[in-house]
């Protein structure tokens, strides 16, 4: 084994290969040891992340360098088909690669019986393995930019299918029309750990394959007097959809589903604590200005992060003006609008009492990349507020920003951990990393930050890097030599490598900082592996 770090509080163990992770897997579920919060398998490497309240990362690799790995990969006596048609962009090109006729390939592909290893990339996105050794092929060297959901692929060992529109650099051979993804189903994704998958020709297929299709969803209930009578924000204009977030989605790993949440997690709690609340309480996530309301009922909202002016309109047509970090009451009909910021980029919105809304996967946070979590909130939404009655706590006045947002143009410091994959980097590359200040491009997302710059990342090795989990704040380098930096909504597995990640105690910064601000990564350590202690 070897431990790579990832970030102040996860790292990477590489094994010789899938069989392996699996069974470091199952022996960890069997009997984890304290202190581990998450895990996330893939090709060759297990990704762990850990309480540092509880253990060290050295500890950790020191308990896991004694295990035997010889526990089976997790069964399950689930089969569930997949009906294909094999019209695949790709299905002549894996026949070329293969030496084998088209049809060959679609018979060996549909003869054997295949189990989920484990998912990744998105949700629903599971791994396949068990197929035939023939079909075995490398990805595309140019990735597709929009791949259809439904795309059955090839990659390496790896069969799969795709559960979303999305890039891609599998090779693909057809198309299902099962649907791999679906929050009304339980669980969500066709695919879990440890299913036999079958896959099957429409074209040859002598009975009606059955396919799992999701309930229809059920009515919404009639709102009842109570709800009749609550509090009520009714959006006037969002030019920017705003977003619910809450602290995070955990423990959905299992289906794809990374964590996302809150951008700027300190001010999202100081928004909360400027009504009163619990810090987890959902709140809405602005962006870009323009953002207004309408309140039915008197109401105390609070706004952290981003500053921004906010300016209220009294029933008898009074503008009052207000700012950011200070709990503000509100009247029946007065109507609430927040300019742009003038330095950062995200402002959280909380109400005493807080928003009601609905849970999915035991969150309220808002994946744009997944595409889990409420709906964006737009125009002629309407949001309810719960009973404020049980909140006890005080509002807070005393909430005060954590540092002083950027501005585009400044230049921003943020400390990076190198690792795990600095080594397929020049040294070159390295000193290019640390010594650019990279351009935040209008290509950023809660998904990451496009970054531009004078130079280019050149790698030192040029094979192929099997998928391996990501964390929140991961510098990717894609196959332009630019640097990508995860947020949020990242993918919980990347296929290209990550020389270094951010450090939690800038994560919050990074999260703030608006398209032409310009970031320069110090590094905190040289690349050292993770020895067990």
């Amino acid at each position: 084994m070897r431990f790579l770090p990832l970030n102040l509080t996860s790292f990477l163990v590489e094994l010789n290969d899938l069989d392996e992770t699996l069974a470091l897997l199952a022996a960890l579920q069997a009997n984890p040891p304290p202190g581990i919060k998450e895990m996330v398998p893939a090709a060759r490497t297990l990704m762990i992340s850990f309480s540092p309240e509880v253990t060290r990362a050295e500890a950790l690799a020191a308990s896991l360098s004694k295990l035997d790995l010889v526990a089976p990969i997790r069964q399950d006596d689930r089969i569930v088909e997949v009906p294909v048609d094999y019209h695949g962009e790709d299905l002549a090109e894996v026949a070329e690669l293969t030496g084998l006729s088209v049809e060959d390939v679609i018979r060996r592909h549909t003869a054997r019986e295949y189990k989920v290893a484990f998912c990744g990339f998105a949700p629903g996105f599971g791994y396949l393995v068990g197929g035939d050794p023939a079909l075995h092929v490398p990805r595309r060297k140019s990735p597709r930019t929009r791949i259809p959901a439904g795309s059955v692929g090839l990659a390496g060992n790896f069969s799969g299918v795709y559960p979303q529109v999305s890039p891609g650099g599998w090779q693909l051979i057809g198309t299902t029309p099962v649907k791999m993804w679906d929050i009304t189903r339980t669980p969500p994704a066709y695919f879990q750990p440890g299913y036999r998958v079958r896959f099957v020709d429409l074209a040859k297929a002598k009975t009606q394959v059955s396919v799992a299709m999701p309930a229809a969803p059920a009515e919404a209930p009639q709102a009842g007097p109570a709800e009749e009578r609550a509090a009520r924000f009714s959006v006037i204009t969002a030019p920017l959809p705003a977003l619910f977030q809450d602290l995070g989605r955990f423990g959905q790993t299992g289906q794809g589903v990374s964590a996302s949440g809150a951008l700027d997690r300190g001010a999202f709690k100081a928004a909360n604590r400027l009504v009163g609340n619990d810090e987890t309480e959902p709140c809405l996530e602005l962006m870009g200005g323009g953002f207004s309301f309408r309140s039915n009922a008197r109401a105390v909202i609070g706004v952290a992060g981003a500053p921004c002016a906010i300016t209220i309109r009294t029933t008898q047509g009074k503008i009052l003006t207000a700012q950011t970090y200070t709990p503000l009451a509100l009247e029946a009909g007065d109507e609430v609008s927040f300019s742009a910021p003038a330095n950062g980029v995200r402002s959280y919105l909380a109400v005493r009492g807080g928003f009601k809304v609905a849970k999915i996967l035991g969150s309220a946070a808002t994946d744009t990349l997944a595409l889990v979590g409420p709906a964006p909130v737009q125009a002629g939404s309407v949001l309810t507020i719960n009973d404020p009655n049980p909140v006890s706590a005080s509002v807070s006045l005393e909430e005060i920003p954590a540092f002083a947002c950027p501005k585009a143009g400044e230049v921003v410091t943020l400390d990076l951990i190198l690792g795990p994959r600095p080594d397929w980097f020049s040294n070159e590359a390295l000193a290019t990393l640390t010594g650019t200040d990279w351009v935040v491009t209008p290509q950023s997302n809660r998904v990451g930050i496009r970054l531009d710059g004078d130079g280019v990342l050149e790698r030192s090795r040029t094979d192929e890097l099997p998928s391996e989990g990501t964390v929140t704040g991961a510098v990717e380098v894609p196959a332009n030599g630019k640097p990508l930096l995860f947020l949020a909504d990242h993918p919980l597995t990347g296929g290209y490598p990550v020389i270094g990640a951010v450090a939690e105690y800038h994560l919050d910064l990074a999260g703030q900082i608006p398209v032409g601000a310009k970031i320069r990564f110090r590094s905190v350590a040289p690349f050292s592996e993770i020895i067990p202690a």
